[in-house]
Protein backbone atom coordinates (compact mmCIF):
# COMPACT_ATOMS: atom_id res chain seq x y z
CA UNK A 1 0.00 0.00 0.00
CA UNK A 2 1.40 3.43 -0.93
CA UNK A 3 1.91 6.18 1.62
CA UNK A 4 -1.10 8.09 0.30
CA UNK A 5 -3.29 4.98 0.28
CA UNK A 6 -2.29 4.34 3.87
CA UNK A 7 -3.13 7.93 4.87
CA UNK A 8 -6.51 7.59 3.17
CA UNK A 9 -7.17 4.25 4.90
CA UNK A 10 -6.38 5.90 8.23
CA UNK A 11 -8.68 8.82 7.34
CA UNK A 12 -5.80 11.28 7.70
CA UNK A 13 -5.69 14.52 5.76
CA UNK A 14 -2.35 16.26 6.07
CA UNK A 15 -2.48 19.89 7.13
CA UNK A 16 -0.56 22.71 5.47
CA UNK A 17 2.67 23.94 7.02
CA UNK A 18 2.01 26.00 10.14
CA UNK A 19 3.39 29.50 10.37
CA UNK A 20 6.37 29.42 12.76
CA UNK A 21 5.65 30.83 16.22
CA UNK A 22 9.09 32.46 16.48
CA UNK A 23 12.24 33.19 14.44
CA UNK A 24 12.90 29.86 12.70
CA UNK A 25 12.12 28.00 9.48
CA UNK A 26 9.60 25.13 9.54
CA UNK A 27 12.19 22.89 7.86
CA UNK A 28 15.71 22.91 6.46
CA UNK A 29 17.40 20.50 4.09
CA UNK A 30 21.07 19.68 3.81
CA UNK A 31 22.06 16.99 1.38
CA UNK A 32 19.54 14.18 1.63
CA UNK A 33 18.44 15.05 5.18
CA UNK A 34 15.40 17.15 5.97
CA UNK A 35 15.16 18.57 9.49
CA UNK A 36 11.60 19.41 10.55
CA UNK A 37 11.43 21.98 13.36
CA UNK A 38 9.65 21.02 16.54
CA UNK A 39 5.87 20.92 16.25
CA UNK A 40 3.72 21.29 19.33
CA UNK A 41 0.51 19.39 19.88
CA UNK A 42 -2.67 21.14 18.85
CA UNK A 43 -6.33 20.24 19.13
CA UNK A 44 -9.12 22.02 17.26
CA UNK A 45 -6.63 24.63 16.03
CA UNK A 46 -5.46 25.55 19.53
CA UNK A 47 -2.48 24.41 21.60
CA UNK A 48 -3.19 21.03 23.21
CA UNK A 49 -2.20 22.06 26.70
CA UNK A 50 -1.54 19.91 29.71
CA UNK A 51 1.07 18.31 31.89
CA UNK A 52 1.55 14.55 31.82
CA UNK A 53 1.29 13.13 35.32
CA UNK A 54 -0.86 16.04 36.51
CA UNK A 55 -3.66 16.98 34.09
CA UNK A 56 -3.16 14.28 31.43
CA UNK A 57 -2.58 10.54 31.38
CA UNK A 58 -0.34 8.53 29.09
CA UNK A 59 -3.16 7.54 26.71
CA UNK A 60 -4.14 11.18 26.10
CA UNK A 61 -0.48 12.07 25.66
CA UNK A 62 -0.20 9.36 23.00
CA UNK A 63 -3.12 10.91 21.13
CA UNK A 64 -1.42 14.30 21.30
CA UNK A 65 1.84 12.81 20.00
CA UNK A 66 -0.11 11.16 17.16
CA UNK A 67 -1.59 14.56 16.28
CA UNK A 68 1.91 16.04 16.23
CA UNK A 69 3.04 13.28 13.83
CA UNK A 70 0.23 14.25 11.44
CA UNK A 71 1.38 17.88 11.52
CA UNK A 72 5.00 16.80 11.02
CA UNK A 73 4.00 14.77 7.95
CA UNK A 74 2.23 17.81 6.53
CA UNK A 75 5.41 19.86 6.88
CA UNK A 76 7.54 17.00 5.54
CA UNK A 77 5.27 16.80 2.51
CA UNK A 78 5.88 20.49 1.81
CA UNK A 79 9.63 20.03 2.34
CA UNK A 80 9.78 17.29 -0.32
CA UNK A 81 7.86 19.24 -2.93
CA UNK A 82 4.47 17.71 -2.20
CA UNK A 83 5.42 14.03 -2.63
CA UNK A 84 5.99 11.91 0.47
CA UNK A 85 7.08 9.07 -1.83
CA UNK A 86 10.43 10.90 -1.95
CA UNK A 87 11.00 9.97 1.71
CA UNK A 88 13.56 7.17 1.92
CA UNK A 89 13.37 6.86 5.70
CA UNK A 90 12.27 8.56 8.87
CA UNK A 91 15.65 8.79 10.59
CA UNK A 92 14.97 10.24 14.04
CA UNK A 93 12.39 11.81 16.32
CA UNK A 94 13.08 13.90 19.37
CA UNK A 95 10.13 14.29 21.71
CA UNK A 96 9.71 16.75 24.57
CA UNK A 97 6.91 15.80 26.94
CA UNK A 98 5.59 18.45 29.31
CA UNK A 99 5.50 16.37 32.47
CA UNK A 100 5.79 16.32 36.23
CA UNK A 101 9.13 15.33 37.72
CA UNK A 102 7.79 11.95 38.79
CA UNK A 103 6.18 11.05 35.42
CA UNK A 104 8.28 8.37 33.73
CA UNK A 105 6.29 7.35 30.65
CA UNK A 106 7.61 9.89 28.12
CA UNK A 107 8.68 6.98 25.92
CA UNK A 108 5.14 5.60 25.90
CA UNK A 109 3.65 9.02 25.10
CA UNK A 110 6.02 9.32 22.15
CA UNK A 111 4.86 5.94 20.85
CA UNK A 112 1.75 7.78 19.63
CA UNK A 113 3.93 9.45 16.98
CA UNK A 114 6.33 6.56 16.34
CA UNK A 115 3.60 3.99 15.78
CA UNK A 116 1.73 6.22 13.33
CA UNK A 117 4.88 6.94 11.31
CA UNK A 118 5.60 3.20 11.11
CA UNK A 119 2.00 2.58 9.96
CA UNK A 120 2.15 5.25 7.26
CA UNK A 121 5.68 4.69 5.94
CA UNK A 122 5.93 0.96 6.64
CA UNK A 123 8.21 -0.97 8.97
CA UNK A 124 11.41 -0.22 7.06
CA UNK A 125 11.00 3.44 6.10
CA UNK A 126 9.06 4.29 9.24
CA UNK A 127 11.38 2.72 11.83
CA UNK A 128 13.54 5.41 13.41
CA UNK A 129 15.93 6.29 16.18
CA UNK A 130 14.32 8.32 18.95
CA UNK A 131 14.78 10.31 22.12
CA UNK A 132 11.98 11.17 24.54
CA UNK A 133 12.52 13.67 27.34
CA UNK A 134 10.41 14.95 30.19
CA UNK A 135 10.58 18.75 30.41
CA UNK A 136 9.18 21.33 32.81
CA UNK A 137 7.37 23.24 30.06
CA UNK A 138 6.78 23.32 26.30
CA UNK A 139 5.99 26.53 24.34
CA UNK A 140 2.43 27.83 24.79
CA UNK A 141 1.79 25.19 27.45
CA UNK A 142 1.53 22.38 24.91
CA UNK A 143 1.74 18.86 26.29
CA UNK A 144 4.13 17.53 23.63
CA UNK A 145 6.63 18.89 21.11
CA UNK A 146 8.31 16.66 18.53
CA UNK A 147 10.92 17.27 15.85
CA UNK A 148 11.76 14.92 12.98
CA UNK A 149 14.69 14.14 10.69
CA UNK A 150 14.03 12.33 7.39
CA UNK A 151 16.22 11.10 4.56
CA UNK A 152 14.87 11.93 1.09
CA UNK A 153 15.70 11.04 -2.52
Amino acid sequence: MSIYDQLKALNIELPPVRTPAAAYAPFAQTGQLVFISGHTASKNGQPWTGKLGKTMDTAEGQQAARAVAIDLMGTLQAAVGGDLNRVKRIVKLMSLVNSTEDFTEQHLVTNGASELLAQVFGPDKGAHARSAFGVAQVPRGACVEIELIAEVE
